[in-house]
């Protein structure tokens, strides 16, 4: 009996010491990432929404969490034995008692930082490299997506801008129809050079195809592009169009451009239009979908949605994206990459995840 007790003692104490740390980390990274990731679509949509209303975008950025766990013990025992002697003379009888409490606590903290400053607001500003542009096309995301998104102009040719109430020319729809074309069949091609001297360049390869119908596409390329009709590689560069017929030029967007641009197909209140609130652009009543480019649909109502991909709060009305308008959630995600991709954060300040676990 006294073994029983002391082996049920010391069970007590090896629990109360064992480690909690590591069974947090498969919660604590999915739910810390979950939570970021949230946050980020709605403080995004919400800075989209209040540019429809003539507010300037507010970022605030997670930069640091720090989750601290603590398990606190108390251990107690308590033994007593009768009638133990060398005679032993009449029945043995031992009592004894054990005692374990524990408190556990859970105290996270979360560092905000607000992007503010002459620094983020050049970087909200400052166009997207031509190169992010190639990038974002070789990993593959349709040029129908991207094109339309990051290009106000290429070679001349412009893309139709909905913030300046500007059509888009005929030919851009179709340039980007045929690098789609090119991108599926393999014939479109870029590389990045980075030179010791200078800074890096981009380089657009047409290359070789025995298809005739894929030749042909990549001649109407050149021709609607202004450049020379046996060209196969160049390169490529920011700036308005230069004319000359051995370079492409592209006038990218700018974060804010960007967000200007979607903010002007947000669905707002006819009567907030009306009443000066908000800027021209989609009402709430209005049928149809934009005339061209990629689908991002923003609803708005007074009751909170049940079916939201993504839904946030303003003037007393919500806004949001529903779950099932898949082309309108693709659209957001480029969007959120491109945040990254510009480098509109503070450097060196992603979030850092500390987990001090205390037995």
């Amino acid at each position: 009996m006294p073994r029983r007790l002391a082996a049920a003692v010391l069970g007590l104490v090896v629990a109360a010491c064992s480690s909690i740390g590591p069974a947090t980390v498969p919660h604590d990274r999915i739910d810390y990432g979950s939570a970021i990731g949230n946050s980020w679509k709605e403080q995004t949509l919400l800075n989209i929404v209040k540019l429809r209303y003539g507010e300037v975008p507010i970022f605030l950025e997670v930069a640091q969490i720090v989750a601290g766990y603590q398990l606190q013990s108390t251990i107690g025992a308590n033994f007593s034995a009768g009638n133990f002697n060398a005679a032993f003379v009449g029945p043995f009888t031992a009592t004894g008692t054990a005692l374990a409490a524990g408190t556990y606590t859970d105290r996270p903290t979360v560092v905000y930082q607000p992007l503010t400053g002459v620094d983020f607001l050049k970087r909200l500003m400052t166009p997207i490299p031509p190169s992010s542009v190639l990038f974002v096309l070789q990993s593959g995301y349709s040029a129908e997506r991207v094109m339309p998104i990051m290009l106000d102009a290429v070679n001349g040719i412009n893309n139709q801008s909905r913030r300046l109430n500007r059509p888009a020319d005929p030919r851009f729809a179709r340039l980007v129809e045929l690098f789609r074309e090119g991108q599926l069949a393999g014939a479109l091609q870029f590389r990045i050079e980075r030179p010791k001297e200078g800074p890096e360049s981009s380089v657009l390869i047409f290359g070789p195809s025995k298809d005739p119908e894929i030749a042909t596409k990549g001649r109407e390329i050149r021709n609607l592009l202004g450049l020379k009709p046996d060209i196969q590689q160049l390169n490529v560069y920011f700036g308005g169009y230069s004319g000359k017929d051995n370079e492409l030029d592209m006038m990218t967007r700018s974060m804010l451009q960007i967000m200007l641009e979607f903010a002007a197909m947000v669905r707002v209140p006819e009567a907030d239009v009306a009443g000066g609130k908000a800027s021209p652009g989609l009402v709430g009543t209005q049928p149809g979908e934009p005339e061209s480019g990629p689908t991002m649909k923003i609803l708005v109502g007074d009751a909170e949605p049940r079916d939201a991909f993504v839904a946030v709060q303003y003037d007393n009305r919500w806004f949001w994206i529903a779950d099932t308008d898949i082309q309108s959630k693709v659209t957001f995600g480029i969007v959120i990459l491109l945040f990254s991709i510009s480098e509109t954060g503070a450097k060196g300040s992603a979030p850092v995840v500390t987990i001090p676990a205390t037995p």
